[in-house]
């Protein structure tokens, strides 16, 4: 006999990033792994994968049809349990699944991040907090992947089990320091001087990613620290807007657009800092790679970094509006190797303790065990 899971996010490369050891996982138990979303990508341990076409905003009326498609696929298939993932696969997914919760069926959401929390606008909590809320009397499992999340979701979510569970993990030997020698190296490699301080920083161009920050940190350390050289990977709408002000602060010699990068493990060790403008996250996996790259950070203050950065430890937390905080932390990092390199080895101590692959692969597994009880699963077998 087999059971069966769907795992349902907006796009497929949500799962391809962030999820393949967990579906490998179910492979291990002997259960059936499917996937909702849209995209063309191909996932391994993916036994049937279904191509629907959820949108992002929750105002695409294509979103309808996606609905209407998740709806008919778990009717079809009586999956015991169902993982949701992403803003729009959570909510269509919880909303597909009300006819199976009443069969039996399990549904467990994570929250990578609510938009509503602590210094969110006041329209985030208009819009957001009550869709949630109104979706929690059909989950039965919340994940969290913050405290701030965790708290805020106990006090006020009526759900039956809320589990908090250190993100998504980061693999360890995937992301890892490299000696100076091939530090120096793999910089020329990549067209840049082995004494070059290059700060990088991977994330879409948008509002809330607050790019403009760190280009103007480096307008103000520019005379002190000529050297420096801020690498930013991604694309998104705002990198135009991004690029002119490069240009305007006279520092677009020293700003490098790299755009979407698949090589990430193979920059980051090459790196001295770590640095993240966000207004908002979850618990950025951007952070935590460079944490297991024995790099120190410097982030901007929220739910998100104030989990992973600990001031004179592996880095420090700054204002997102203070500029000055945030350049005078890059100027003493620029000047002292030993500190890098102290706070380096302490934030890959963290990650490889706390949020390694394998470690939340055990802490989901326990979640996943208590839906995956053989008296409970019995009458879900696929013959």
């Amino acid at each position: 006999m087999v059971y069966s899971i769907l795992f349902c996010a907006t796009v497929d490369y949500h799962f391809k990033a962030f999820h393949l050891p967990y579906m490998k996982w179910f492979k291990e138990q002997g259960w059936e792994v499917h996937v909702a979303a849209s995209g063309e990508n191909e996932l391994p341990y993916v036994d049937k994968k279904f191509t629907i076409p959820i949108q992002r905003s929750p105002f695409s009326l294509t979103n309808i049809k996606a609905y209407q498609d998740l709806k008919d696929i778990i009717e079809h298939h009586q999956y015991r349990l169902i993982h949701c993932h992403t803003p729009m696969g959570g909510v269509l997914a919880r909303l597909a699944a009300r006819g199976a919760r009443k069969n039996g069926t399990k549904v467990i959401y994570t929250a990578h991040g609510f938009h509503f929390c602590e210094g969110a606008p006041i329209q985030n909590w208009m819009l957001y907090y009550p869709i949630e809320k109104m979706l929690s009397r059909y989950t039965d499992c919340l994940i969290t992947i913050n405290k701030e999340d965790y708290n805020l979701a106990k006090h006020r979510f009526d759900i039956p089990s809320i589990e908090h569970v250190q993100g998504v993990g980061v693999n360890t030997e995937t992301f890892q320091p490299i000696s100076e020698k091939d530090r120096a190296e793999r910089k020329k490699s990549f067209g840049y001087q082995p004494d070059d301080f290059l700060l990088f920083f991977a994330a879409e161009f948008n509002q809330n990613k607050n790019q403009q920050m760190l280009i103007k940190a480096l307008a103000s350390i520019k005379e002190e620290v000529p050297n420096a050289k801020l690498l930013l990977a991604g694309e998104g709408t705002l990198q135009k807007t991004c690029k002119e002000l490069a240009k305007r602060l006279e520092v677009e010699h020293m700003v490098r657009f790299l755009g979407f990068r698949k090589d990430i493990p193979e920059i980051l060790p090459m790196c001295d800092v770590a640095v993240a403008s966000s207004l908002r996250e979850g618990l950025p996996v951007n952070i935590m790679e460079a944490m297991a790259c024995g790099l120190p950070v410097v982030a901007s203050l929220n739910r998100g970094h104030r989990e992973l950065v600990k001031d004179h430890q592996n880095g420090w937390i700054v204002y997102p509006t203070d500029i000055d905080g945030f350049s005078n932390k890059l100027k003493l990092l620029a000047v002292s190797e030993d500190i890098r390199r102290q706070m380096g080895m302490t934030g890959r101590g963290m990650i490889e303790s706390t949020f390694s692959v394998q470690r939340i692969v055990n802490e989901k597994s326990r979640v996943y065990q208590s839906y995956m009880k053989e008296k409970e699963v019995e009458k879900w077998a696929v013959h």
